[in-house]
């Protein structure tokens, strides 16, 4: 049986939809991650969202009213950065995505390039400075490059904002999809990658683990495929339309992680 909910020691956290909605942080969020800490326990954010590094997420954070570090993330462009060392190291890089994620991918030691006869594997991320010359690229070199390495950072279709949501990640690799009919190696949630990497940061195992995020289909999925504990909450993407039409299932459902803060505080 898992254990309860005030006995996990590692606490992943989704970020937009969970502890905050575009710049609107929830009034909830910063207490909670005080009673973690105050209890001994860890928590990481874990995000899909690859459009930021880990040092726009500290200011973006900052700005918020969060205080963090880099220990504090595993990001979906950290994750990425892993694959593409385990499998395919020195290649180099085309990637549909932000200033931020190149910048990420460099720093770990890739080479990054626009000349499409150099390019010996595509990266896609969620691309909020996408431009049609790069889908003109990627069209390209998927079509031309039949067996070309395709890599993308994370599965989500939508990016939630204040007024609802916006492209993102899997809604560019669908564009792809309609154009050469292929699929990339998708990195981050619901894959379980994320989470084992979360753990293996901190010494945690799946049963002192739990994922916390707005998503079934990704944070929640992820939760289960890695063997942790899950809780599902509603302040994001997902309806209860949604939740109960779910072949997938989360061990808890919140209707925001205020009812966790009350349960850390024994309320």
């Amino acid at each position: 049986m898992k254990k309860q909910l005030t006995e996990m020691k590692l606490f992943l956290f989704d970020m937009d939809g969970t502890l905050y909605i575009g710049n609107r942080l929830f009034p909830f969020t910063v207490p909670l991650l005080s009673a973690i800490r105050e209890r001994g326990a860890q928590y990481l954010f874990v995000t899909n969202n690859s459009s930021k590094s880990v040092r726009d997420y500290i200011l973006k954070l900052e700005k918020l009213g969060i205080p963090a570090t880099k220990e504090d993330f595993m990001t979906s462009s950290q994750a990425t950065a892993f694959y593409l060392k385990k499998h395919h190291a020195g290649q180099r890089l085309y990637v549909c995505g932000t200033a931020s994620l190149k910048e990420e991918l460099r720093r770990e030691g890739f080479a990054i390039t626009e000349v499409l006869d150099e390019v010996d594997c595509i990266v896609i991320g969620n691309d909020t400075e996408l431009t049609f010359q790069k889908l003109w690229d990627v069209s390209e070199l998927l079509l031309t490059r039949k067996d070309i390495p395709y890599i993308a950072t994370n599965p989500d279709y939508v990016c939630p904002t204040e007024f609802g949501s916006v492209p993102d990640c899997g809604s560019f690799c669908d564009m792809f999809y309609n154009v050469a009919k292929r699929r990339p190696v998708v990195i981050g949630k619901p894959e379980a990658l994320m989470a084992q990497l979360a753990m293996e940061k901190t010494g945690h195992t799946k049963e002192e683990t739990v994922v916390i995020g707005d998503r079934i289909y990704t944070d929640i999925k992820s939760g289960i495929n890695a063997g942790t504990s899950t809780i599902l909450v509603m302040s994001g993407e997902t309806t209860r339309e949604v939740l109960e039409a779910s072949a997938d299932q989360p061990d808890y459902v919140m209707e925001s992680a205020a009812e966790l803060l009350d349960i850390l505080q024994g309320e």
